[in-house]
């Protein structure tokens, strides 16, 4: 695929670099510009960063970072079982345990909630930065829903980190779950706060918490800049103009399915039977102690 001239590679990390150093130069250069690729697609064309990430696993399998990148660009476009392959293969090189939330995520977008759930209790959660943790509570509490278990998943969203005033990255996400369970498990009025308060900590919008609040109070946001809407409001103010027509009669009335990309041939065995194995008194909660990808 065609990569612009002004895609140097040096734009990675530092630690990604090191890593591609275990490769001849050409190589490493060729792996590192597809990767960088990879990282400024990835949110805004998902599917062309997809393309070029498997141009870096064609070069460079071997790579943790590239595995993990290749994770990422799949988990992005929806081909669970490829992320959960790349994201073992990236794990297994590295030990490190910072992608277990969202391998726990791809479980559940491949309809397996109880794994997902299962995972939230593992000892790999315990490795997890505050981030980490946060997200793995996410994770844990869609599972919650999934099953229809909406209680559940408010009670395993319930932590220090929810009740802080505290406003950190994952703040916003964290409230404006939680508002969602409160309105699958019928507590409306309880989620209107919630909503309220992850619109006050979504600086970046995150999310559509303003709507949601929004819409909960009847509320309509009209954009004054889109022409869509001059044009609507100039016929309506024509309409008023014109002479009025003969009264006509009143009419009554009312004027995350993700599709999922799944080839369990690919996925390499990862879970022995004892894994799986659900303890029916986990509250889902997690014990104390990302969606970027690292170019």
């Amino acid at each position: 695929m065609p990569i612009p001239e002004d895609v140097t590679g040096f734009e990675l990390d530092a630690d990604v670099r090191q890593e591609l150093k275990s490769l001849p130069k050409t190589l490493a250069d060729d792996v590192a510009r597809n990767l960088v690729m990879v990282a400024r697609l990835l949110d805004s064309e998902p599917e062309e960063a997809y393309q070029y990430s498997r141009v870096a696993l064609r070069l460079a399998s071997r790579v943790a970072a590239v595995r993990e990148a290749a994770g990422f660009a799949s988990y992005m476009t929806q081909r669970y079982s490829e992320a959960l392959t790349e994201f073992r293969a990236s794990r297994r090189m590295t030990g490190r345990a910072d992608l277990w939330p969202v391998m726990a995520d791809c479980e559940r977008g491949l309809s397996r909630p109880e794994r997902a759930l299962a995972m939230a209790g593992e000892p790999e959660v315990k490795q997890l930065d505050k981030a980490g943790q946060v997200e793995m509570r996410l994770v844990a509490a869609g599972a919650r829903s999934d099953m229809e278990q909406f209680e559940a998943a408010v009670v395993t969203l319930q932590s220090p980190e929810l009740a802080s005033s505290a406003v950190h990255p994952w703040t916003a996400r964290l409230r404006y779950a939680y508002a969602e369970a409160l309105i699958a498990a019928g507590r409306g009025d309880e989620a209107r706060d919630w909503f309220a308060k992850a619109a006050e900590a979504d600086t970046d919008g995150a999310t559509n918490a303003s709507e949601r609040l929004a819409e909960i109070d009847g509320l309509e946001f009209v954009d004054a800049l889109d022409p869509e809407v001059e044009e609507e409001d100039g016929e309506a103010e024509a309409e008023v103009e014109a002479p009025a027509p003969a009264p006509a009669k009143s009419r009554g009335g009312v004027p995350d399915e993700r599709e999922i990309f799944e080839d369990e041939e690919d996925v390499e065995e990862f879970y022995d039977e004892d894994d799986l194995e659900i303890d029916e008194d986990f509250d889902g909660v997690v014990p104390e102690r990302s969606k970027d990808a690292k170019a």
